[in-house]
């Protein structure tokens, strides 16, 4: 890997990292993506493992930001929540507080089903980065840091520290 070699003050520099970081993060999203379809189980759809992974990422989450995140209308992601809940991925519970309103956790199962898949796609990734020298997997990782406190801000040190982002 070639390390980016410009002068971080000027805006060219800026432009050139930007069309960088636009041209690779989605080269590298489409293997992790295809790597956690290949190993969700041919019983859920890509859909319903988006959803998976969305209650995943956000515990205690309500139906309104699921179809949000997944770009369906709230009855279409009540169907399916209650397919996922019938197959014991994911469980409704009220809210304390306010009993009308419902929030979504992954049951046992369902956390057992994304892990698999996530593990599976970590070891995958382990491949493909083995290809690089030592030298260029620390660029990477400073790079990746980098990144993460860039658009992340400070969600990184709460997911390092076993607190949950919600």
């Amino acid at each position: 890997m070639k390390p980016l070699e410009v002068e971080s003050n000027s805006a060219e520099s800026v432009d050139e990292c930007a069309a960088l970081v636009a041209e690779v993060v989605p080269l590298v999203m489409r293997t992790i993506r295809a790597e956690m379809r290949s190993h969700r189980g041919s019983d859920l759809s890509v859909v319903q493992f988006r959803a998976l992974g969305y209650i995943r990422r956000h515990p205690g989450t309500s139906l309104s930001d699921v179809a949000e995140h997944i770009g369906l209308t709230l009855p279409s992601i009540s169907t399916m929540i209650s397919k996922l809940e019938t197959r014991n991925l994911v469980m409704r519970q009220s809210a304390p507080g306010d009993r009308r309103r419902i929030c979504l956790e992954l049951t046992a199962f369902g956390e057992s089903v994304l892990r698999s898949a996530s593990e599976a796609t970590r070891v995958r990734l382990i491949q493909i980065l083995a290809d690089l020298s030592p030298a260029e997997r620390a660029e990477v990782s400073d790079a990746m840091h980098s990144l993460q406190r860039a658009f992340g801000g400070g969600q990184a040190k709460d997911r390092s520290s076993g607190n949950k982002e919600r």
